[in-house]
């Protein structure tokens, strides 16, 4: 493998500067103290002569050097994400978010949030370590108490930002970068100001950051190895490459993005199989089996084993249970669901839980369709309410009195035809050929008259579609052709349009309060579970409950898709308010000039204040590497067009794994959110920076790869300097500031950052 991206072509020329960089360590060549650091000192120590015992001296003083080297920059790390890590002692930022989630795996109560769980889990796995009994609520800006010890559970956090200044560092090296060039990226990872400041508090970024810095760090070590594939070294590397890549995406979706990076180089390296004509096809075919296995199925298995774990802790009802559908809920202890008697008859008051991907209940209120029919609004809501309640009565066309009122029961069956009254807004349950709302092609459900004024539009036609057993099995089989409460999947077809009452899956605008979108839709199939439907709370004073029912168990794998696609949905939901600012926000072209910071927490003289600002050195100069690129890289591919400048496979290899892929994972991880809908905040850009940081400290290693010793060691004396300097000036704002604001006047460079 070539040294570097762009060798001189000479042949001579060639063999005297790798000579030359063999016998320089850190001149940018993999010379000897390169290869002990890699693990290859078999093939340094053959190329000194016999018996030059200067020589492997030098080697093993280089490698300890280097070793000591990195262990002094880790524990640099480590300093300064641990020093003074409890100074404030109150819930700071999004604490009261992340400390929560955690606090409810300790009482094991059932939470609702936008990010899958792994990240949680091991904050609440911190929480645990640290003696927390789950009594306090992380209350932004409250206070912690004394028997909280919510230092220890940021130091459990703080671990994992430390830890990636190593991972920068061997990343480089597995880049091929110069030793110095490797340390000088370390050393921007470890003195970021924005990873300091985000490793001192219980947040996801740290966590989200180490998976990413190890997924990108095990697929440089799959590209060091890519001439000994399917090796048992190689497939380690392969199979720890997917449970990375299943824990980032386990922590949060932006995993996604450095997962689409390891796609790419995938692709990448099968396609150049595909062009080998030398290989054997069996071969070729095993190349796509073991990525199959190990770079998709472990990371699904993983992510699935994550929310395994997390529904076998949350066990008890909690503050998410309306994500939930109607079995998971009614499996958690302390449930607030009225199972009630056994069968649904005319004149019961029912709750109506749907079975699509929005499992909300079926809900009216006053308020009207501003469009459309005028009539009242009927939308998907999943929290318990009044207005949720309906009441089955019998169809308008179908002759017959209402014999509840007579005090006789006729129970629901299957294709009785009913019509659901609200009990609150005494409207009925009405459908009309009058589009919907939010999507498109189907028919407005809305709330229509009274118990007198109505027509046959009101009428619907029950289709039961499942019947669920006890899981008490003794309790005798129930009538499959009567409608139960929990145990029946039920669809709702309308009389005149043939349509099925179902869910869309979206949300209203504002005018319907973001609730879900309920309509009566065309179905072709029997299977679509946007069509079903089944009853959740069942009150008759007529009628006794049932002694020894036990609730049918729910099945994870629709827990499991329903509760990713809630998450999904509640992404979508984190929009901008119009009607209000946002003092945090910020768009996504501010991340990258930094021209923005964020107060993490009050601003009080009496409260030790923590700014979240990336470091100017790291980020101007990144960002300015990222523009350096795309023009350097123009032009190398202008004069290759141009038949002016040769590469070799090896070279292109080398310039494709130092500066192709840094940038793609940044464009990848910062485009997305420029236009993003969904609010952004100052924090979204950290796994970007990253690979910014890759990027800056790649350039300045080529540029200064092939210059003399004298000249290189100086150039990177000064980055170190200035790095250095800017930091212990910028400081304080990631290592908590004091005091009055006005001592602190000086940091602010820009007149957009509210540091004082």
């Amino acid at each position: 493998m070539a040294s570097s991206a762009f060798l001189p072509q000479s042949s001579d020329l060639n063999l005297r500067n790798r000579r030359k960089n063999f016998e320089e360590p850190g001149s940018g060549g993999r010379g000897t103290i390169d290869n002990e650091v890699d693990g290859n000192s078999r093939r340094g120590e053959k190329s000194a002569p016999a018996g030059n015992w200067s020589s492997k001296k030098r080697l093993r003083v280089g490698k300890i050097v280097t070793v000591v080297a990195v262990i002094a920059l880790t524990l640099l790390s480590f300093y300064l994400r641990l020093y003074r890590i409890g100074a404030n002692n109150a819930v700071v930022w999004d604490e009261a978010h992340f400390g929560k989630f955690g606090m409810y795996y300790i009482k094991h109560e059932f939470y609702h949030d936008v990010h899958p769980p792994l990240g949680k889990m091991l904050i609440g796995l911190s929480e645990k370590l640290a003696g927390f009994d789950g009594n306090f609520e992380f209350s932004s800006g409250e206070l912690y108490p004394k028997n909280v010890n919510y230092t220890f559970m940021r130091q459990f956090n703080a671990i994992f930002g430390a830890l990636c200044t190593p991972l920068a560092y061997f990343t480089a090296r597995n880049m091929e970068l110069s030793i110095l060039g490797s340390f000088f990226i370390g050393f921007m990872v470890a003195t970021e100001l924005s990873y300091i400041a985000l490793s001192k508090f219980i947040l996801l970024d740290s966590i989200l950051l180490f998976f990413t810095a190890t997924t990108f760090y095990c697929l440089t070590q799959i590209h060091r190895l890519r001439r000994e594939q399917l090796t048992k070294k190689w497939f380690l590397w392969l199979f720890s490459l997917g449970v990375s890549i299943g824990c980032v995406c386990s922590v949060k979706w932006v995993g996604l993005f450095v997962t689409l990076v390891a796609g790419i180089y995938t692709v990448t390296d099968l396609f150049a199989h595909r062009c080998d004509t030398s290989m054997p096809r069996t071969r070729y075919y095993t190349h796509w089996l073991v990525r199959i296995v190990n770079l998709i199925i472990v990371p699904f298995s993983i992510y699935l084993l994550c929310f395994k774990i997390h529904f076998a802790i949350l066990y008890k009802s909690g503050t998410g249970d309306a994500s939930a559908n109607t079995l998971a809920q009614v499996n958690f202890e302390g449930n607030k669901i009225n199972i009630g008697p056994r069968n649904v008859a005319f004149g019961s008051e029912v709750s109506i839980r749907s079975h699509g991907l929005s499992p909300n209940l079926l809900h009216s209120h006053v308020q009207m369709y501003p469009v459309g029919s005028g009539q009242r609004q009927i939308t998907g809501y999943g929290h318990a309410d009044d207005n949720n309640v309906w009441i089955f009565k019998h169809a308008r066309t179908s002759g017959e009195t209402d014999n509840e009122k007579l005090g006789e029961l006729s129970f629901i069956t299957d294709n009785s035809e009913i019509r659901l009254f609200h009990k609150n807004t005494r409207a009925n349950l009405h459908s009309h050929d009058i589009p919907s709302h939010v999507s498109k092609g189907n028919y407005e459900v809305s709330g229509y008259g009274d118990e007198v004024v109505g027509d046959e539009k009101d009428d619907w036609i029950v289709e039961i579609v499942e019947q669920l057993t006890s899981a008490n099995a003794s309790f005798p089989l129930e009538n499959s052709n009567i409608l139960h409460p929990i145990s029946s999947s039920f669809r709702l077809r309308h009389k005149e349009l043939g349509c099925y009452l179902a869910t869309t899956g979206l949300s209203y605008p504002t005018w319907g309060f973001k609730q879900a979108e309920i309509v009566c839709k065309n179905s072709w199939s029997k299977r679509d579970k946007s069509t079903w439907w089944n009853v959740e709370d069942h009150w008759n004073p007529e009628m006794r409950e049932s002694e020894g029912y036990v609730p049918p168990k729910s099945k994870f794998w629709t827990d499991f898709v329903l509760t990713n696609f809630a998450m999904a949905l509640s992404n979508n939901a984190l929009v901008p308010d119009p009607d209000k600012f946002d003092v945090l926000e910020s768009k996504a072209w501010e991340w990258p000039t930094l021209h923005v910071g964020l107060r993490m927490c009050g601003w009080s003289e009496h409260t030790v204040r923590y700014f979240l600002l990336g470091s100017p050195f790291n980020t101007w100069l990144s960002s300015l590497a990222i523009v350096t690129f795309m023009i350097v890289a123009s032009c190398f591919l202008i004069q290759w067009q141009r038949q002016t400048r040769y590469f070799t496979g090896d070279q292109l290899s080398c310039f494709a794994v130092q500066h192709i892929l840094p940038f793609i994972a940044w464009l990848l991880h910062f485009l997305p959110f420029v236009g993003m809908g969904r609010v952004t905040y100052v924090h979204h850009y950290v796994p970007a920076l990253f690979f910014a940081i890759i990027e800056f400290g790649s350039l300045v290693d080529y540029f200064l790869r092939d210059k003399q010793k004298r000249y290189q060691v100086p150039a990177y004396l000064l980055l170190f300097s200035l790095s250095t300097y800017v930091f212990v000036i910028m400081s304080p704002v990631a290592l908590g500031m004091t005091g009055r604001g006005t001592n602190y006047k000086h940091l602010e460079w820009l007149k957009s950052w509210k540091i004082v």
